[in-house]
């Protein structure tokens, strides 16, 4: 005999359910899934107006508003170190913060794949909030679409972030000038590395552990430390890894580069894997790295100030930008002799963010 009472709906079943088509459908299921997981573990005040979208206080006199958006599509979705998750709010966070903005809000957007277990959605879902919590973002609204099972891969997520560039500040790739110190926060290729090695089961002495990481504090110590104009651009090296990012820089400024190949921090087990692998580390993703091109006089400020934060402590001065109308970046090897430094050509590896 059927108990339950005429209206009462289940609670969702976060241990052993999956998900529902119906989850996507805009009905009570959807409402369900939207009440009993995003907004609880998203919790805040604009969410709880349940509008379409969030009306948002200005921010303070004189600052301009910034906005980024990015798409996670990693594989696999849980990783040494982090998960899609905490990827998603690192990744936009990142991105407003190396336009020198405070990063405020966030929206996200959930495509889920039919039959994807409940418990490891929430597993996810909790990890984006601990890492929103962690860098004072609010993720204010969001949506959520499901696919048939086979049609996506259980789960993708888009954030858009809004934040606040106080005045002053304006780093940008196209303002390098010759002389410019290039400064890295600490050792490339663990993020790419670490999803690599999961991929592929590789074993080494300790385990390759993702950077990913919110580097707004790391840039609010910088610009603490320097003056705002001493610092001509940031970067966040992911996808294409040092390499490809100094080469924007030098193409967007009409510069060159000249890397110090021993003054740039490997771990010796990302070392062994791309060397295990046949890839070069200069090329490899990072999620928790910041590149900042700073003005001579004030690298040394800087540097100590990277230095002095968590997630700098291994920062290293690595090269300079010099006048090169050919825009080379070329590196000094540990054999006394100089290579190009080129582009990513192709992709090196997939599904790393």
């Amino acid at each position: 005999m059927n108990t339950v009472k005429p209206g009462y709906v289940r609670p969702l079943d976060l241990r052993n359910g999956r998900v529902d088509l119906g989850f996507g459908a805009g009905g009570r299921a959807m409402a369900q899934l939207i009440s009993e997981l995003f907004a609880r573990a998203f919790a805040n005040a604009y969410l709880a107006r349940g509008d379409d979208g969030a009306v948002l206080p200005a921010p303070a006199a004189g600052e301009r508003l910034v906005m980024a958006t990015d798409a996670h599509v990693v594989s696999p979705l849980f990783f040494p170190g982090g998960d899609i998750g905490s990827l998603s709010v690192h990744g936009t966070v990142n991105d407003l913060a190396v336009m020198g903005a405070r990063p405020l809000y966030l929206a996200a957007s959930f495509i889920l794949e039919e039959g994807y277990p409940l418990a490891e959605l929430a597993r996810i879902v909790d990890s984006m909030a601990a890492a929103a919590r962690a860098a004072g973002v609010v993720v204010v609204t969001g949506d959520t679409k499901v696919v048939e099972q086979g049609k996506g891969d259980g789960v993708f997520i888009t954030t858009t972030g809004v934040g606040a560039l106080p005045a002053g500040r304006d780093p940008g790739g196209a303002r390098a000038r010759p002389g410019d110190v290039v400064l890295l926060s600490g050792r490339i290729g663990d993020h790419g590395m670490a999803i690599m090695a999961q991929r592929e089961s590789l074993a080494f002495d300790s385990e390759i552990v993702s950077d990913s990481a919110a580097l707004n504090g790391l840039v609010e110590a910088l610009y603490a430390a320097v003056p705002a104009e001493a610092i001509r651009v940031l970067r966040d090296p992911t996808r294409g890894g040092l390499a490809t990012t100094l080469n924007e820089i030098a193409t967007q400024s009409g510069v060159g580069m000249e890397l110090d190949e021993a003054a740039i921090p490997v771990s010796p087990q990302v070392h062994a894997a791309c060397e295990l692998l046949g890839l070069d580390s200069l090329y490899v993703a990072n999620e928790g790295k910041l590149v900042a091109l700073c003005a001579p006089e004030h690298a040394e400020a800087a540097l100590a100030a990277l230095r002095a934060h968590p997630l700098g402590a291994e920062a290293a001065r690595i090269g300079a930008t010099t006048a090169d109308p050919q825009h080379f970046v070329q590196i000094r090897t540990g054999f006394g002799g100089r290579r190009m430094v080129d582009w990513l050509a192709g992709e090196q590896l997939p599904r790393i963010c």
